[in-house]
């Protein structure tokens, strides 16, 4: 289920070994006086009985990575990453991606700061 800013999926065990889980990613804009623009989530749930918490951010130009991180963080837990929450229906990724886009009044094109992803900030 998607509604701006938030995300959730849950699945019940079965396919390929998936565990039983629940999932809700959420985000929002902050603007950081240093940084600018990062998209804050806060990701939390359940896989296999066990609960986890996790807030990450990213800078605006890196903000549309949000589901390699979502999906490593999944996986962590223990959700297998071809199972990983945002993946699993394309049209609510392509809502949440659209979302992020206008939140951030982002555009096709827009230059990275590939300085900024070669140190790891």
């Amino acid at each position: 289920m998607f509604e701006p800013g938030h995300l959730h999926r849950a699945g019940l065990p079965g396919l390929a070994g998936q565990p039983e889980f629940s999932i809700d990613l959420y985000y929002e804009v902050r603007n950081d006086p240093k940084e600018g623009a990062l998209l804050h989530f806060r990701m939390l749930g359940e896989v296999a009985g066990k609960a986890f918490e996790e807030e990450f951010e990213l800078h605006r130009d890196f903000a549309f990575n949000f589901a390699s991180v979502a999906t490593r963080i999944a996986a962590k837990h223990g959700l297998h990453p071809s199972f990983g929450p945002i993946l699993r229906d394309h049209k609510e990724f392509d809502e949440m991606f659209e979302d992020i886009r206008a939140k951030l009044h982002a555009h096709s094109g827009e230059p990275v700061d590939l300085d900024r992803l070669l140190r790891g900030d």
